[in-house]
């Protein structure tokens, strides 16, 4: 089911990514804002990761990961565990935390109605990670009335359970509806240079300091993210910290 803006011309959309880092010291004001954006007339749609979740839960299990180029490399022994706790913890805590702000709210992953179809990234290199082959955002479309909070967990053809970068997911969820904006809500008041967070960029700049080692670690996938939605037509990109401060990524070079 694929809508265009015209049909949706009077529908704000926004996409909001919480970073699992951040999740645990949001304050109810931040879920009030949250409020008071779907006041304003937005169609909000949230999409969070799990991290610091997961991390105790494979710890109890004694199973180890470790990170390459920015994602959690998960073997078998762990992705019934991340997908147990992004499902089973993460989200109705999101969920709760919502309704305690009078925001009626419906929690999803990507087995429900086929939302997020995924295949092996490399699993070789990766594991059980996923790359996202389609969205199927007709359950959003559905749910008019309540807030949708996505897990990351993405499905094969076969049903098997992927671990899918909550940074890539909220790109391409965005895409699919064609969202006016897209929010990575972070632990880090957007990107920083020199330790001064860069208030607006573009992907070119981004490209660059992705080179010279600026960038690394986390960030990298969430600037690649951004930059995908760019591609994608989405007008506005930012990352920005739970008080909604810090970069706004543009597609080109603002004329001076």
């Amino acid at each position: 089911m694929t809508m265009s803006r015209s049909t949706q011309a009077t529908e704000h959309k926004t996409v909001i990514k919480l970073g699992g880092s951040l999740l645990e010291r949001l304050t109810p004001d931040f879920f009030k804002g949250i409020q008071q954006m779907i006041e304003s007339g937005k169609r909000v749609i949230i999409v969070h990761g799990g991290g610091p979740a997961i991390n105790r839960k494979l710890k109890e299990a004694q199973v180890e990961t470790h990170v390459v180029n920015g994602l959690r490399v998960t073997p078998a022994e762990a992705i019934d565990i991340v997908q147990t706790t992004l499902i089973g913890s993460v989200n109705p805590w999101i969920v709760h935390q919502l309704e305690q702000a009078d925001i009626q709210a419906v929690g999803l992953n990507g087995f429900d109605g086929g939302l997020m179809k995924a295949s092996y990234l490399d699993q070789d290199t990766y594991g059980y990670v996923g790359q996202i082959d389609h969205v199927n955002p007709a359950l959003l479309y559905l749910l008019k009335d309540a807030v949708p909070v996505i897990s990351c967990i993405g499905r094969t053809d076969k049903g098997q359970a992927l671990n899918i970068n909550a940074d890539t997911a909220a790109e391409k969820i965005a895409a699919a509806i064609q969202a006016d904006e897209l929010l990575f809500v972070t632990d880090t008041p957007g990107i920083k240079v020199n330790g001064q967070t860069v208030t607006t960029t573009h992907p070119d700049e981004i490209n660059g300091w992705i080179a010279d080692g600026t960038i690394y670690g986390g960030m990298i996938p969430k600037v690649q993210a951004a930059a995908g939605c760019l591609d994608a037509d989405i007008p506005a990109v930012r990352i920005v910290n739970e008080m909604l401060e810090g970069t706004t990524i543009f597609k080109e070079v603002a004329v001076k």
